[in-house]
């Protein structure tokens, strides 16, 4: 096979892979925001443990079996916390980032700090489906995804000035605004069919800490040296890699929510 022919196969075999485990994701996720309950709080367990694991491989390489306990203990956590339904048992997300940090060699306020977000925003899914329903999470993913896929285009057609050059050398002005456009009319569509109006206000909100989410976790493997949170999912990297900017899209709307009541049913 000639080098052009193998580069050629390359990219297919690295698009096929992405492919084929951005529909496994997408029909587990859209099954388990659809089923609720244990299902969804199961998954969130687990993305959760997988994202302190790999939280604890990328800041520190040399943590190896450390790192898959940590991991555990986030899931076991979150999985206490969930089951016991009691704002005492809150104080156990502190648990995993607390360990993390003390088992650092470096970074140990970086991962501290992120680690509990992780955390928060893994409590904070399961809370907002449990208590708002499907349609809160169904929102937020939408605006996540729109936002994300607006800035992809617009940032290559229209180009411009960086957002962030030296944290996020890809990401333009141009695109940020477009994603913010983009969140906006997912909040039109939500608001027309229950969420409503205030969402087309809130969209843009949430979709810049998306954004910033993305921003974070970009700088922290920027910092550490790495391109991808771990090789997790083909074609895809980490888990952290598909979920950051969900990670601070959750913890606005959880902050909102406690401001003022969300648009939705059970809000």
């Amino acid at each position: 096979m000639s080098q052009n022919g193998a580069a050629a196969s390359g990219r297919w075999g690295d698009l096929r892979a992405r492919t084929l485990s951005g529909i496994a994701m997408l029909v587990v996720g859209i099954g388990a925001i659809w089923a609720g309950g244990m299902v969804f709080a199961a998954l969130a367990v687990v993305v959760t443990g997988l994202m302190i694991w790999e939280l604890a491989r990328m800041t520190d390489p040399g943590q190896g079996l450390r790192a898959q306990l940590l991991g555990l203990l986030a899931a076991l956590a979150l999985a206490a916390v969930l089951a016991l339904h009691s704002p005492f048992a809150l104080g156990a997300l502190v648990v995993p980032p607390v360990a993390l940090a003390l088992t650092q060699r470096r970074d140990r306020a970086l991962v501290l700090f992120y680690g509990l977000a992780v955390m928060l925003a893994g409590y904070g899914l399961v809370a907002l489906r449990d208590g708002l329903g499907v349609e809160v999470i169904a929102w937020i993913v939408a605006v996540v995804v729109m936002s994300d896929v607006a800035g992809y285009f617009a940032g290559r057609v229209l180009g411009g000035p960086k957002f962030w050059p030296r944290v996020s050398p890809k990401k333009t002005w141009s695109g940020t605004i477009a994603g913010w456009v983009g969140a906006a009319l997912v909040g039109f569509a939500f608001a027309g069919a229950d969420g409503g109006w205030a969402l087309v206000a809130l969209s843009p909100f949430v979709a810049f800490a998306g954004q910033m989410g993305d921003i974070v976790e970009s700088a922290i493997k920027r910092h550490v040296g790495i391109k991808d949170s771990s090789n997790l999912i083909p074609g895809h990297g980490g888990v952290l890699d598909r979920f950051d900017a969900l990670i601070g899209a959750v913890l606005v709307v959880l902050l909102i929510a406690q401001i003022a009541p969300l648009p939705f049913a059970g809000g």
